[in-house]
């Protein structure tokens, strides 16, 4: 078996997390049976898992230790959390097992029916060996989940863990997370069964709860801990046994925490502020509430406070569907604190939305260098009505596609614009570069007002994408076009925008203004007021060169007023020489907002022409376009 690489040093971590690491498949369709459920979204599951992604996204310093099968979904574990910050050094990649699977879905906003397909999975073969002693040193805390106390070998490994951490003065986190039919007390249909009494399950708790600094459960899993019917008796039971913080979920009312003597009134706890919201999806909220806590309790802030943000961290949760990907980030958290929301379901508001969309991103882009071939109606052009020659534009892409990875060379902040008409085969050659970026347009070429390639029905197009592509849309648009015109344009581009975010897709909006009106110092930064004043907040912006740095100056307003979190602008390129784009790249350097170009006919034109009439070989067109390339990549960094 092999484990991660190792990135934390003595006494680096927060917290690490011990158990449950399996695939999420949620049932896209709400409101229905799991039998009549259609199609799944995959994510990141199990209690720990989740627990470890929360924690990391609310600025604590995590890691996980489990077991994930050596296939895809294992894999895939792996690099979720590496994504998500999560140090992965403890996860043991099993060649005997497979990663598990849960499937899950919505029935109504009382039903979740789910299934753990759990037969001699990765993580259930947890063992004392796959805990480190080193590794258990390097944090503050362990969180232990009750799962994994119902095997013997996982058993002996959670509590390996709490002995280590004990001894080097680490605290003990215990999250009770009782699923019956996970201790063999329910059928396999009985996934979203939460409490079923068991004098065994109980009696095998109390001997954990002793060894513990904070103690969190719902109401059915107090009792299952303490092995009482009464939940007052049963919290004077763990405090009998236990001296540690006891936090008490109480599902849409919130919680009480009780530190030191169980009281009479068990409102006599201490609370934190509680969130009025729609209950969407249950599944996952308690993960979500638990990483709030920790984020305050391993700080050291008043329970209170601690209370307060894990209220607002489990609001999160049941108003979204998935478990781990809906936790919210610190900034986002920060931002509900001090905002609120006029909507009940925080999945409607925008702006919450957009937070959590731009501090979730899969990855951090903080320059970007890409050679655009997305061209179709210049291409075609080129062919010159020769079908042969038309037929092998496909071919001269793939091209392109090498001339790129040569410069790049495994470098990040490299990428391509790739059509979907004749540009298959590169987009497959692109997707096997490693860290590359992908950006597909979706623009009728030449199209004003602008109209979609293919079809109107972005949906059930962009679906089909790869998650990691990036939608781009070019729109001719000017700030001084007539009213109905541009209330138009707006209106697809905010069609497109609606889409992006259904789907889960990043948005590159390229406008250019030039060929419609004067560019003067504000039209570019007016055309965006315009554009975000619809709600409207790509990820990035394509815009063409600005000579006059004031012109810089002021779409770097706009962009850090409207959207702080957008990631940047890229420069087109508008099929120009060579010279006249390092003057603009010049002066784009002064733009905070700048981040890089997007270049595609200075580069590619002539080799295509050249190659496309026989004049060129395949090596002599990879070549020149990755000469040409690389001259503006030395250029835009030296500039």
């Amino acid at each position: 078996m092999s484990t991660g690489q190792s990135k934390v040093t003595e006494q680096e971590l927060d917290v690490i997390t011990i158990g449950r690491a399996s695939v999420d498949l949620y049932g896209q369709q709400i409101g229905t049976r799991l039998e009549d459920v259609g199609s799944f979204a995959k994510s990141l599951g199990g209690c720990p898992s989740n627990i470890a992604v929360g924690t990391a996204r609310l600025g604590l310093k995590s890691a996980l230790i489990t077991r994930v099968g050596d296939e895809q979904m294992g894999r895939f574990i792996r690099e979720q959390l590496e994504r998500e910050g999560v140090e992965t050094k403890g996860i043991v990649t099993d060649p005997e097992r497979l990663t598990a699977l849960v499937l899950l879905s919505v029935e109504n906003d009382t039903s979740f029916p789910l299934i753990f397909y759990r037969d001699n999975c990765a993580d259930a073969a947890l063992d004392e060996g796959d805990v480190d002693e080193a590794f258990i040193r390097s944090a503050r805390a362990v969180l232990v989940t009750g799962t994994h106390f119902a095997k013997p070998n996982s058993d002996k490994a959670q509590r390996k863990a709490m002995r280590i951490a004990r001894e080097n003065g680490g605290r003990v986190v215990f999250d009770i997370d009782y699923r019956p039919n996970l201790w063999g007390l329910a059928g396999h249909d009985a996934g979203d069964s939460r409490y079923i009494a068991s004098d065994e399950v109980s009696a095998h708790l109390k001997t954990v709860l002793p060894e513990c600094d904070l103690i969190v459960g719902t109401e059915e899993e107090v009792l299952i801990a303490a092995g009482a019917g009464d939940l007052h008796a049963a919290l004077r039971t763990i405090r009998t046994l236990s001296s540690a913080v006891i936090v008490l979920k109480r599902g849409p009312m919130g919680c009480i925490v009780y530190d030191g003597p169980i009281p009479d009134d068990l409102e006599d706890g201490i609370v934190g502020e509680g969130f009025p919201i729609e209950v969407y999806n249950v599944l996952g909220a308690g993960d979500a509430f638990m990483s709030g806590f920790l984020r305050g309790w391993l700080r050291g802030e008043k329970h209170a406070t601690s209370a307060t943000w894990a209220n607002a961290c489990g609001a999160f949760a049941v108003s979204r569907l998935l478990c781990a990907p809906e936790i919210p980030t610190w900034t986002e958290l920060q931002f509900f604190l001090e905002h609120g929301s006029p909507e009940r379901a925080l999945r409607k508001d925008e702006e919450i939305n957009h937070v959590h969309w731009a501090t979730t991103r899969r990855r951090n882009i903080p320059k970007l260098m890409a050679l655009a071939v997305d061209h179709r109606v210049q291409l075609e052009e080129m062919a010159g009505g020769d079908t042969e020659k038309l037929a092998r534009v496909p071919d001269f892409k793939v091209l392109a596609v090498q001339a790129a990875a040569q410069v790049a060379d495994g470098r990040d902040g490299f990428g391509m614009l790739i059509d979907d008409k004749f540009g298959r085969d590169a987009l497959y050659a692109a997707g096997a570069l490693p860290n590359f970026w992908i950006a597909r347009p979706i623009e009728l070429p030449g199209s004003r007002p602008l109209q979609f390639e293919f079809t109107q029905d972005l949906g059930s197009r962009l679906v089909e994408w790869p998650v990691d592509h990036c939608i781009k849309v070019l729109c001719f648009f000017h700030p001084d076009d007539p009213e109905a015109l541009r209330r138009e344009q707006i209106g697809k581009l905010r069609s497109a925008f609606d889409a992006a975010r259904a789907i889960g897709r990043e948005l590159l909006i390229e406008i250019i203004a030039g060929k419609n009106g004067p560019l003067h110092d504000d039209t570019i930064a007016r055309a965006l007021t315009e554009i975000y004043d619809a709600g409207i907040k790509p990820d990035w912006w394509k815009l063409e060169p600005q000579a006059n740095p004031a012109a810089w100056a002021r779409t770097d307003a706009v962009i850090e007023a409207r959207d702080p979190l957008c990631r940047g602008v890229v420069l087109l390129g508008l099929d120009a020489p060579q010279a006249e784009l390092e003057a603009g790249f010049a002066a784009a350097k002064s733009a905070r907002t700048v981040k890089g170009f997007a270049v595609g006919r200075t580069i590619f034109a002539d080799a295509a022409r050249a190659w496309l009439d026989g004049k060129m070989s395949d090596a002599e067109a990879v070549a020149e376009m990755a000469r040409r390339f690389g001259a503006l990549v030395e250029v835009w960094e030296g500039a």
